[in-house]
């Protein structure tokens, strides 16, 4: 697979993954298209060497892991971890609001999100709804209306001249979207809308009531290339799809040789406290499930090794003043090793090692990323897997721009990069290789 390939089935990802929850069902899908068998966590297992397996919790999170045919457990598990979740606008439980002869959605923000791109963009609509049946039963559904349907409109500049200068935005009062206008002085019910997108999607399913949802807006332009010679990506959710992406097409591509697990939580950019985050039990249960025995699992722990990938910062041409002048990231130039001395991030000198020993051997020159001392740097679920299972631990990253817009950017050779990467990782023994 060449670059050109790889980012076509990178976009498509990218496009039909507008929630966490879509991005699980396509991870999901990919995994049985590659003869995975799906495994329940209410349910026992039997697990056989040579076979490789997966499993979700709340929709949201996924693990998928090889139990290599040619290891012991105790030889340790070559590990991969992202995040499925993206900063956005959330739509509250009771979102209807009509003012003037309009229909907003009231919204909450979700994560960090950098909020004045979301203003005048196609936006639509997509998530989980928890519905009561005609029989009394509960039904969940996931639903993408993959068209735009919302918009907030900013205020002219007419009104606020000083809006180019010093304009702050109220995220109760200035972000609400429109989602209709009144005709004949009627509005649309928002329910009754997401149920016949229900039934678009999934026929006439017999329902009796909406109950709950977890509904989101997003971007509704598609990947593209940008620049004069095509050498950008730009997209929304790049951070942090992009690592999912890799570590799903690098693990259905590995042998099942090798003791490999690709973990992707939900919740980060919101913390990771939940049962789908990266500080609940999802990951911890999973392994323990697969080694039962606490001396064996202590000893695979102890012998297996992390890479955690999530987006790093690369230099921005109109913020320079931004960066540590000696450590300069670039697009197209690599995939980025990410260090602080506080911690934010799990690499230390040795995992970098180990991580730089894997790229010298896939012949790829990686990039190393600290941020100025007098700013404050950002965190990754590395530290948090790191520190709870004890796994050595190297932070990595494609390099984008506009991390945390509705649309970010990145090199239009990093992806690939970072898969490759991560692709020779799964048959590397570098992390094996270290005399203490």
């Amino acid at each position: 697979m060449n670059f050109s390939l790889y980012n076509d089935h990178l976009f498509s990802f990218l496009f039909s993954s507008p929630t966490p929850f879509h991005a699980v069902t396509n991870i999901s899908q990919h995994f049985v298209q590659h003869g995975f068998e799906q495994l329940q966590e209410n349910t026992h297992w039997q697990l056989a060497k040579g076979h490789a397996y997966f499993l979700s919790r709340d929709n949201g999170a996924i693990i998928a892991f090889i139990v290599g045919a040619d290891e012991s457990y105790e030889e340790g598990f070559r590990m991969l971890a992202a995040h499925t979740d993206s900063p956005c606008l959330q739509i509250k439980p009771q979102p209807e609001n009509k003012t003037g002869s309009f229909l907003q959605l009231g919204v909450e923000v979700y994560g960090g999100a950098l909020l004045s791109p979301w203003f005048d963009r196609d936006l639509s609509l997509a998530g989980r709804i928890c519905c009561r049946t005609s029989d009394d039963s509960l039904s969940v559904y996931l639903v993408n209306f993959n068209r735009p349907l919302l918009f907030i409109p900013s205020i002219a500049i007419h009104f606020d001249r000083e809006a180019n200068k010093n304009s702050s935005i109220n995220q109760q009062k200035h972000l609400p979207p429109i989602i209709s206008q009144a005709l004949d002085n009627q509005f649309p019910d928002f329910k009754k809308l997401l149920i016949e997108q229900i039934h678009k999607e999934y026929g006439q399913a017999a329902i009796a009531e909406i109950l709950s949802f977890d509904l989101f807006c997003y971007d509704f332009q598609k990947p593209t290339y940008t620049g004069a010679k095509n050498e950008i990506i730009s997209s929304a959710r790049l951070d942090n799809l992009l690592s999912c992406h890799a570590g799903m097409l690098a693990l259905g591509k590995a042998a099942r040789s090798k003791n490999i697990l690709f973990y992707c939580a939900n919740h980060e950019e919101n913390g990771s406290t939940s049962t789908s985050g990266a500080q609940g039990s999802f990951l911890e249960a999973t392994i323990e499930r697969i080694i039962a025995a606490t001396t064996p699992r202590r000893i695979a722990l102890s012998n297996s090794f992390l890479v955690s990938m999530d987006n790093a910062h690369a230099a921005h041409p109109n913020f320079m003043e931004k960066i540590d002048a000696t450590h300069e990231i670039h697009l197209n130039k690599g995939p980025v090793i990410k260090i602080n001395a506080n911690q934010r991030y799990a690499s230390n000198s040795l995992s970098t090692a180990i991580y730089k020993q894997i790229c010298r051997e896939a012949d790829i020159t990686p990039q190393e990323f600290v941020m100025r001392s007098d700013l404050p740097c950002g965190s990754t679920i590395g530290p948090i897997v790191s520190a709870n299972l004890g796994v050595r631990t190297v932070d990595i990253g494609a390099a984008s721009l506009a991390m945390h817009s509705i649309r970010e950017h990145t090199g239009t050779m990093d992806p690939f990069l970072l898969f490759r990467s991560i692709e020779h990782y799964l048959k590397s023994n570098a992390h094996k290789h270290v005399k203490n």
